[in-house]
């Protein structure tokens, strides 16, 4: 019983969200401001449900455990999990709005994560949805030391150190763990990532949260300087991202190697599947396709994100 599945959306509220999302169908909870849409998540402590089809009522969870890992997931090496479930789904997505800055922060990399009790984090955003003026915080101005930087955070004077650039929708960048960097308001953002939730925050702008000041510096690459937006296909050892233009039919296949992720950002995507009906997308609805799914062809009239597991990962 394979189809594309669609999934309940977990909803986040943060001091610096807000209500963008309702404007890509999400239906928010009243009176929250909302910064964070968990779409695809298969975490210990949240879980995203099916909200399709035969299968609907399901968690990722209970998918993975009653059809099988490869099934669903693929030849792909799972998650790591604090709780010992070694069969995870590998990467969770999500949708940010960001009405406030974020704040500065890090994901430790794998060879520092476990040392700090984290788990390490690497990530990808494409922007959805820009203001006029909206920028992002990634790396570090060109010659600032380590030293530069604490002496910097100890006197609160850290925004001349770090690098800000302006993007608009359509960009997209890659923040390895280890990248400092920050979302500024404005922006709603797709997020690709590691099924990680380790976050440290090095600094808030004022704001009266916990900060994570020696995890942050622990996990902080110091040479990482004045990264940029970069083309689609963004590829790495966890996730692979593409942008496909549907100007005519597409025929894909799920061959048992990985899922695919199809992610609208721009029209209504149509979905052809064998013995199934055609399944449709709105412009930030995130769907799933089981790794063993088979053929399917996406109708024209629409762009969208792709997202696989890159050979690297895959179990022999």
């Amino acid at each position: 019983m394979l189809y594309p599945l669609k999934f309940q959306p977990v909803f986040v509220e943060r001091v610096w969200g807000g209500r963008e999302l309702a404007r890509f169908g999400k239906t928010l909870p009243s009176d929250k401001l909302i910064g964070e849409s968990w779409e695809i998540c298969d975490r210990p402590d949240v879980q995203t449900v099916v909200a399709n089809g035969p299968l609907r009522g399901q968690t990722l969870r209970d998918l993975i455990r009653s059809s099988g890992y490869e099934t669903i997931v693929g030849r792909v090496q799972p998650a790591m999990s604090h709780d010992g479930t070694t069969d995870r789904f590998p990467l969770l997505l999500k949708l940010l709005d960001a009405r406030q800055r974020l704040s500065l922060q890090v994901h430790p990399p794998a060879h520092v994560a476990p040392q700090l009790g984290g788990e390490p984090k690497t990530e990808m955003w494409y922007i959805l949805d820009a203001a006029p003026d909206a920028h992002l915080i990634a790396g570090f101005r060109r010659g600032v030391t380590r030293t530069d930087f604490e002496t910097a955070l100890a006197s609160q004077t850290i925004e001349s150190l770090i690098h800000r650039f302006p993007v608009r929708a359509g960009d997209a960048i890659f923040i390895p763990s280890g990248r400092i960097h920050a979302i500024d308001a404005g922006l709603v953002i797709v997020e690709v990532q590691q099924n990680s939730d380790t976050t440290y925050r090095v600094y808030d702008w004022g704001r009266p949260r916990p900060l994570h000041i020696a995890e942050s510096l622990a996990s902080i690459n110091f040479n990482d300087y004045e990264p940029s937006v970069q083309p689609l296909p963004i590829e790495c050892e966890h996730f692979r991202v593409e942008l496909l233009n549907l100007h005519t039919p597409h025929d894909g296949l799920c061959d048992g190697s990985s899922f695919h992720i199809l992610i609208p950002v721009d029209g209504t995507l149509h979905i052809e599947t064998t013995g199934n009906p055609t399944e449709t997308a709105s412009t930030a609805e995130f769907v799933l396709l089981p790794a063993a799914l088979g053929r399917y062809r996406l109708l024209p009239g629409c762009a969208l994100l792709k997202v696989t597991a890159p050979a690297a990962t895959f179990r022999p």
